[in-house]
Parts: C-alpha cells; structure tokens; sequence
C-alpha cells in the first residue's frame, strides 16, 4: 500500500517536512538505505587516479592470532609459538602458519603488514579505531556503543557519502550482521555517524548458507509484479508531483534520487541476481566453503561484480558459538578452535575468492583486505587460549594496485611488539582509501560544518604498486 504523511520520522537527515514512500518493498529500502551523500567528487578535486574500482574487507570478528597465521614464530617458546609450524610460500622468503595450505598458494598476490597496533585491547573500542581510523576516546573501553565523541564514520561510509551519481545497487554493503560483543552490544564505527543516516552503509542480516537464503530488501512482496510496481512508480510521481508544487524543500534532489535508485533496484534483473547464490555452480559454492562465512564471501564477490563499491563481510557469529570463546575470541582451546573450526573455513574462502578474482582478471582492480580489531597475547593463558593484543597484530592486503609477495613491518620475537614498519589503524584506512582513489585529505564536514580529512594517517607506500 502507498501511503503520505505530513508527518513522521524523517526519510534522511534535514528531511522533516515530508515522509513519502512505501510502495510495496520499495520504501523499506528507500527510507533506510541512504544511497547517497555528498554530490561533490573527491576524486576529481583530488586529482586520484584509482588503481582499485571495489574493496572487499573480511573483519575476522574477535581478533585471529598472528602467531598462527601470518607472523609465524618458530623459534620462540612452544608456549609463544604454538603448536602450529610455519610453511613456505610461494613468496621468497614469507612464511604463513601451516593451517592456511591454500592461501599459501597465492601469496604472490598478497602483501602482510607485520607491524600493526591500535595500542588498545578491547573489541569495541580497538574495533573502532580500525573500522575508522580514528583513535576512541578513550583507549581500552569494552562494549561502548555508537554515538559521541566516537563518532567517525566507517570507511564504508565515507565512501557512500563521497559517491557521485546513480546506480542501481548501494556503493556501501555490510553483511551477514553487524559486528556485537557477547552483551549483545554493537560496536561503535560501523554506522555513517556524524555524516548522517544518507551515509550509512546498506546492512544485510542474512544467513547466506540458508537453504531458502534470499535478501529481503532485494524481493517485492507476492502480490506485487513488476508491472504492478510500474503502476505504483507511475502514481507516485504523480502525487509528488502535487506536493512539489507546495513544497521544495533543500534536499528534495537527495530524496528523488534515493527513490528513484529504490525503484530501479526492485525493477532490474542484474540487482537481483546478485544476491542469488544459486546462479553459481554448485562446485564454486563447494570451493568458497559451504558454512555461512564462505558463503557470506561469495555473496561479497557477487556483489561486487554486480557494481557495489566497497563489502565488509564481518565473521558470522551464530548461536552455536561457545561463550568463552566465539569467533576468534580465542580465550581457551585456541589450537582446537583455529584446526577445527577457523583456519580451514578462512583459507578455503580467502583462497576461493582470489582464485577466482585472478582468473578473470578482476584482482588488480579489486581489493581484497583481512583485518580485525586487534591480535592475540604472545603467550597462553591457563585455558590453552590467548588472550586481547592490540600492541602489534598482523593483516592482509590483496589486488586493487597492491605490491604481492611482499611484508611490510615486523615484530619482535615473541610478536608481542612491533620491531620496524610499524602502521597504525588510520594508515591502513589512508592506504584503502588511496587505492579507491581518494586522497586522504579528502574533506568530509561535521555537524559543525568543519573540515576533516578522511583519514589522518598515510598511505603505506612499500606495499604499493
């Protein structure tokens, strides 16, 4: 049912004086998605040149140990090093942890920073300060949640609002959940914050291993065929064209565009598809891993194809995880968690994904990231687990103008410190951006309306192409 009220929770920001649209699915998705921000093009005021059309990061929810898996330590302790011994590559002279076989394989495409530290061991607030760049304030605070002073957007957020111009599917994606502690609290720095609700990122709740998996914002309703839609697209335009006469307001262009994105989201085939999984082969969703995170990884790559901008597929965290230990929160049993339930799901996906990226020729100009919040402590703790590190913990870059086959930074012998090369958060948001083609003094403006870079940190020049 179409339906206009005078009144009612703003459509997006400084939009208060009219609430239109809910044309069968159309308006969820027009009302929440905020597709658009600012119509100014920072690339083209930046003079960047992008070496990357897309970026897909994989947020490994709870913080894998860099012990065991990309700054392996074979001649410390076994209480340091694990029980896990590092592989050669098939980069000269870069070893990984021996439970990542097949990624091992392909890490002449992939760049490891050894070195990185937020100097803050909680998830929510360490998590921030990855997903944003920005320090929170202060460090070594658990389940916070979104709101000032930690308020910066997340890079996908920064990069929807800098979108210019149409498209049929949103330039920011978030799936399968957002990122939540154990208390059911959700992290700061996954939201638009002070750039507004236009801004956020599209979030997916779904469980892309589902049998009957499909995205809701992404189907009409039963009773509405797209001839029916038309119907209804034709009658709005007609009723708005009444209230455009009496009202025009300044973010009237905003709102048509949003609207008319909607609409052609829920009319075009090539949007729809792209969440079909079951247009793949049953042999590619047997080789990106079968369990919700492999799934939720070929679901990026579609997406992907399909013209969305940036992906963050965040660890799936079900019911089934154990409360002591979820995700990769490995405070007990970490060789147990990491050889039976983790290592083998991430490889096969993340080695999945840039096969198939290099054999259609898509990995130069997609980005591929492997992050987290923070790493594991350098020693074991009484319950075989590890421990919140975040003085110096590792991750993976890939594809999108990245140098393959390269580590950049180290840490000391006990990976509890960085040695040389050390990064911070804000330099690994300034070098996704720089490959996105985004200078990291690209503007964004607070409520205040003050300038503010997009990142404060700087591209990570060794491991560029």
């Amino acid at each position: 049912m179409l339906s206009i009220r005078d009144h009612g929770p703003n459509l997006c920001d400084h939009l208060s004086r009219r609430t239109v649209l809910r044309a069968g699915a159309a308006s969820a998705f027009a009302a929440g998605a905020g597709l658009v921000g600012s119509p100014a093009s920072a690339r083209a005021a930046n003079g960047g040149v992008p070496k990357a059309k897309s970026c897909i990061v994989l947020f490994l929810l709870g913080g894998p140990p860099q012990h065991s898996m990309f700054d392996p330590k074979p001649l410390a302790p076994v209480e340091v090093r694990g029980e896990f011994a590092p592989i050669s590559t098939v980069a000269p002279g870069m070893q990984l942890g021996e439970l990542l076989p097949q990624t091992a394989r392909l890490t002449n495409h992939i760049a490891l920073l050894r070195a990185v530290s937020t100097n803050d061991s909680s998830h929510s607030s360490s998590g921030y300060q990855m997903l944003t760049g920005q320090p929170h304030v202060p460090l070594n605070i658990e389940n916070v949640n979104p709101g000032p002073p930690n308020n910066f957007p997340t890079m996908g957020a920064v990069l929807q609002h800098l979108h210019h111009g149409p498209a049929a599917l949103p330039p920011a994606v978030r799936l399968p959940h957002n990122i939540f502690n154990t208390d059911l609290s959700v992290w700061p720095g996954q939201d638009s914050g002070f750039l507004g609700h236009a801004a956020d990122p599209w979030l997916f709740n779904c469980q892309p291993a589902a049998p009957d998996f499909a995205v809701p914002q992404f189907q009409l309703q039963a009773d509405v065929a797209l001839g029916r839609l038309s119907q209804r697209q034709t009658l709005l335009e007609q009723l708005e064209h009444r209230l455009r006469e009496v009202d025009r307001g300044p973010a009237e262009s905003t709102y048509n565009l949003q609207r008319e994105q909607a609409l052609a989201l829920l009319g075009t085939a090539k949007a729809r598809q792209s969440c079909d999984l079951n247009l793949e082969s049953p042999t590619v969703r047997e080789r990106y891993g079968r369990g919700q995170f492999g799934q939720s990884v070929l679901l990026a790559r579609r997406l992907v194809d399909a013209g969305v901008g940036f992906v963050q597929v965040n660890w799936f965290r079900g019911p089934e995880e154990p409360s002591n230990a979820p995700c990769w929160d490995t405070h007990a049993n970490e060789a147990g968690r990491l050889k039976n339930v983790l290592m083998p799901a991430f490889d096969q996906a993340y080695s999945a994904l840039l096969s198939d990226l290099v054999q259609t020729g898509r990995l130069e100009e997609t980005l591929v990231v492997v992050m987290a919040e923070f790493g594991r402590t350098p020693r074991f703790n009484g319950a075989g687990g590890r421990d919140h590190w975040g003085n110096v913990f590792s991750l993976a870059l890939a594809g999108g103008g990245i140098r393959g086959g390269v580590v950049h930074g180290s840490s000391d012998a006990h990976a509890a410190y960085p040695a040389d090369g050390q990064v911070s958060a804000a330099d690994v948001t300034a070098t996704i951006f720089d490959r996105l083609g985004y200078h990291p003094e690209t503007e964004i403006r607070d409520p205040l309306n003050r300038p503010l870079p997009i990142s404060r940190g700087e591209p990570i020049r060794p491991v560029l192409l």
